[in-house]
């Protein structure tokens, strides 16, 4: 279970490492707009605020990286939890107010991850 419970974290990584890419980067481009349902003017209007948005994408990458690689396997699961929890937290709160499918593409994954990180720790 422990593998399994670090490799969906490693996925919650990634999913993010791609969120901030399309933050920072993507976000005028055709494939940031179409990510996120934009227009090419509201886009190009927002692009410093989703920057920025981005730039938090990238510290929940950097804590879930660190709780993959941390050596003392305590610390490492608290980190887990906490970083786990960040990106539950806000796919809950991006589903109330932004739009329902980040519940699907952020809190639910997020949620699955936690509960294997419980798991395989024995709750």
């Amino acid at each position: 279970m422990l593998i399994i419970s670090s490799f969906l974290v490693a996925l919650i990584a990634l999913e993010h490492v791609y969120i901030m890419l399309l933050e920072m980067v993507l976000w005028t481009s055709p494939s940031g707009r179409r990510a996120f349902g934009m227009s090419a003017e509201m886009a190009e209007k927002t692009k410093v605020l989703a920057a920025n948005q981005g730039l938090y994408n990238g510290f929940l990458v950097a804590g879930l990286c660190w709780s993959l690689i941390h050596p003392d396997t305590l610390f490492a699961y608290q980190l887990k939890l906490f970083f786990l929890g960040c990106v539950l937290v806000a796919g809950i709160y991006g589903g109330a107010t932004a739009s329902r499918k980040i519940f699907v593409i952020q809190a639910l994954p997020a949620a699955l991850a936690l509960l294997a990180v419980l798991f395989a720790r024995g709750l």
